[in-house]
């Protein structure tokens, strides 16, 4: 796989560390996850889960080795340090400063380590007045300007139901990783990644800045091509109380749909973009669509060239077919499921490890090859610098 023999030391909780790390366990990097004391991965414990496992833990740590460790004790201190000295890559999402007050932030590593990718992932990274502000996804979000996008029915602001900044945070940062270690290739130095999840909601924004950039101020949300301003990029009821979507706005399909339903005197309307003036024509999609149920409108699509779609939900977007030929939706030896892998490779794929460690599990292992023996680890032990 594509990240053999690749070292991971990740010290980082939660989703947005543990998600980016679990892109390489899965492409063959070896993760060591330096959990807490009590607890451990906070993870673990959170939503349903089976066989003393959580899916959310299940998803972010398959193939991981675990060891827990008290940072807060010197000697655990040490031990963090001499797996960094190992190490091509380590992960921290504490709060800013966490890291050097503990005596394992970049600075000293680095100086130990001089090769190693060194990434942080912080609600508003290192620098900023917001540095230490206590944030997770759905602040950075709001401040990030996402939430006011997110309108429900009634115009108000809503949840978002992906969390946009832990994941986009994590997807930028595995890519700043990996340009900083093809460029260690070069020059045989590693770096220092600030990763901000708020700055990668920003980053996100490219397709609703116009007026921020133009205009100087927000945009109307419910007026923009791809936040419910455009009548072929919208939701729409059917008659079962489901729903589908309209998903593609290139004139072709615009002219192919409302010249199916009778309707291209409507066709002038899309040729204008988005806008209030399409309302008339959202007002008659809304009307027509709720003609049907769900399943008899994918009928009707079927053979079209037409941005269309119906809205699943997540359980059946998982047995979706889509899903089963891209291999979304991987089943382990007892039946459990998990997320497939996103990134695909002709040569040298990845392989989900559907091992699950549990809190400490690999002390032992990784501090033997450490160097540590029998005598030092027990006392480690006794002394509460690990924990299993």
């Amino acid at each position: 796989m594509k990240l053999e023999g690749l070292r991971v030391v990740d010290l980082s909780l939660f989703l947005p560390g543990p998600f980016l790390t679990q892109i390489m366990a899965d492409h063959g990097a070896e993760v060591i996850k330096i959990e807490p004391p009590g607890e451990g991965e906070p993870g673990r414990h959170i939503g349903l889960g089976e066989d003393g496992n959580s899916v959310f833990y299940r998803n972010t740590h398959r193939g991981k080795k675990s060891v827990c460790i008290n940072l807060k004790h010197p000697a655990g201190r040490e031990l963090v340090l001499d797996l960094c000295d190992r190490a091509d890559v380590v992960i921290e999402a504490f709060r800013p400063g966490v890291v050097d007050r503990l005596g394992v932030g970049p600075g000293v590593v680095r100086s130990r380590n001089p090769k190693v990718v060194y990434c942080s992932i912080a609600a508003f990274g290192q620098t900023g007045p917001y540095r230490d502000l206590p944030a997770h996804d759905l602040a950075t979000e709001a401040l990030g300007g996402v939430v006011s996008l997110n309108l429900g029915q009634d115009g108000e602001p809503t949840l978002p139901h992906v969390p946009v900044a832990d994941i986009s945070a994590s997807l930028f940062a595995f890519g700043g990783i990996m340009m900083a270690l093809y460029r260690r290739q070069q020059t045989q130095q590693g770096d220092y990644l600030d990763m901000s999840m708020h700055d990668a909601v920003l980053a996100c924004t490219p397709n609703v800045t116009g007026p921020v950039f133009v205009d100087k101020q927000a945009p109307v949300v419910k007026q923009q091509r791809s936040l419910g301003g455009a009548a072929f990029y919208n939701i729409y009821r059917t008659a079962d109380g489901r729903h589908i979507v309209l998903g593609a706005q290139e004139i072709k399909f615009v002219r192919n749909l409302l010249t199916a339903l009778d309707r291209p005197d409507f066709i002038t309307l899309c040729e204008q973009g988005p806008g209030a003036h399409q309302q008339p024509l959202i007002d008659f999609l809304r009307t027509t669509f709720l003609t049907r149920t769900r399943d008899e409108w994918e009928a009707w699509f079927r053979g079209k060239d037409i941005g269309f779609a119906v809205v699943k939900d997540l359980r059946e977007a998982f047995d979706d077919p889509q899903a089963e030929a891209r291999q979304m939706r991987l089943l382990d030896a007892q039946g459990r499921e998990h997320i497939g892998l996103a990134v695909k490779f002709i040569d040298e794929p990845g392989r989900a490890n559907f091992s699950l460690a549990g809190k400490g599990e690999h002390n032992d292992m990784i501090l033997r090859e450490l160097g540590y023996d029998e005598t030092a680890i027990r006392a480690l032990y006794a002394a509460g610098t690990l924990e299993s």
